[in-house]
């Protein structure tokens, strides 16, 4: 049996950014559809911090990049979203932590890169008077400067829940069998093609769009796309939990000459209420090709120095490893804002970070409007649930363990 239906958009990869871009396309009157391999987030979104950043981590080196500058005004523009007046209405997503922080041990380098992203954030950059330090760092027993940052944390279950709430019917979940690519009549667009349920399915789209991450590559290669290269880039994260952990949102600026925050710390809860701490920043990036042993040593290690006053011997660690998708352009670099490229009717896509999802859905839109694409005036036959299985949602990587 063979199924023919016809849609304006067919997007792959249901992450932030195949979601926000569903959500922002289908509020323009394009009927859109989505479909996930695995589950809604599961895959990079479910392993980020939430972190919603203007760039301070990109400004340590005392010197305004174009990465800081693309990424600089993202916090307000999502903010606008979660109060409900801005593109997306993103109200319902939890906000774990209103404010972020840096801290600077005492260490002269340390004091001087945190200085010069002060600087360079040019009054972005708060630095925190000691009676107004939030609990945890009341408590130091070492000497250090605290910065209020203007970022901020979501909840990256609750963001991805919000979105696909907003989206029920038009998010599906992608065959075993993977999806084909096929030319169309005229030889210049391409036609996707399921085999499901014992039957060949068809969808011709006036635009696919690859928003897959990390299964970008494997699209691009059913696609047959020459001009479209994807590279990834492995993090080794860590996680403790501890009923009694404090709730702390913070970069931890190391004493070592790389840009990156030694440590970063984002504070969560799992299904039954303990606390976590999830750590990121230079301690994921160098850890790769560590043991789960050895790169919670690290962790442990890493944790002592900064906070020596914490006591957490009672803490559950463990560390998984995660690959960041990226656009590969000139010789193995990565582009510094929201990236796509167009082969025909195909949009291969990838927000780069987190904090700049809304900016590649606007180039997406952007695009469509420049190519006149336009919404279709009249009801297409709609794709349901009797032909594709609806796409589940993902879990935080710290649940994942009780329902394994």
């Amino acid at each position: 049996m063979i199924l023919r239906y016809s849609t304006d958009i067919v997007i792959f990869g249901g992450g932030i950014a195949g979601l926000w871009v569903l959500n922002s396309l289908r509020n323009a009157g394009y009927q859109t559809v989505l479909f996930e391999k695995d589950s809604l987030g599961g895959g990079q979104t479910m392993a980020s911090q939430g972190i919603i950043h203007g760039g301070l981590k990109y400004a340590l080196q005392g010197a305004l990049s174009s990465a800081t500058e693309a990424i600089a005004d993202m916090p307000s523009r999502w903010r606008a979203c979660l109060d409900g007046s801005g593109e997306l209405d993103l109200r319902g997503t939890q906000i774990l932590s209103d404010h972020y922080y840096m801290w600077s041990n005492a260490s002269l380098r340390s004091r001087l890169k945190t200085f010069l992203g002060s600087k360079s954030l040019r009054g972005r950059v708060e630095a925190v008077a000691t009676d107004r330090y939030p609990p945890f760092f009341q408590n130091a027993t070492v000497s250090g400067s605290l910065y209020q940052l203007p970022d901020f944390v979501v909840d990256s279950e609750s963001l991805v829940k919000t979105l696909a709430s907003k989206q029920r019917g038009a998010a599906f979940s992608l065959p075993e069998s993977g999806v084909s690519f096929e030319h169309s009549s005229n030889q210049e667009d391409r036609v996707a093609v399921f085999t499901h349920r014992g039957r060949k399915i068809y969808i011709r789209a006036k635009r696919f769009i690859f928003t897959a991450g990390e299964g970008n590559e494997s699209l691009i290669r059913a696609a047959n796309l020459s001009n479209a290269k994807t590279q990834t880039r492995p993090l080794n994260m860590v996680y403790l939990k501890q009923r009694d952990l404090p709730k702390i949102y913070v970069h931890c600026i190391g004493d070592s000459f790389s840009l990156t925050p030694r440590l970063t710390v984002t504070s969560h809860q799992d299904a039954i209420g303990e606390t976590v701490w999830y750590l990121g920043g230079e301690i994921a990036e160098c850890g790769v090709g560590n043991t789960e042993a050895e790169q919670v040593a690290a962790a442990k290690a890493a944790i002592k120095k900064e906070f020596p006053w914490l006591d957490c011997s009672s803490a559950e660690w463990r560390c998984f490893t995660i690959n960041r998708a990226e656009a590969n352009i000139n010789n193995n670099h990565r582009p510094d804002e929201a990236f796509f490229l167009k082969d025909r009717n195909i949009l291969v896509a990838w927000p780069t970070k987190l904090t700049l999802t809304p900016a590649l859905a606007e180039q997406i839109l952007q695009n469509l409007i420049a190519d006149k694409i336009c919404p279709s005036t009249k009801d297409m036959d709609r794709i349901s649930e009797a032909d594709f299985e609806a796409a589940r949602l993902g879990d935080s990587y710290w649940n994942l363990e009780k329902s394994a």
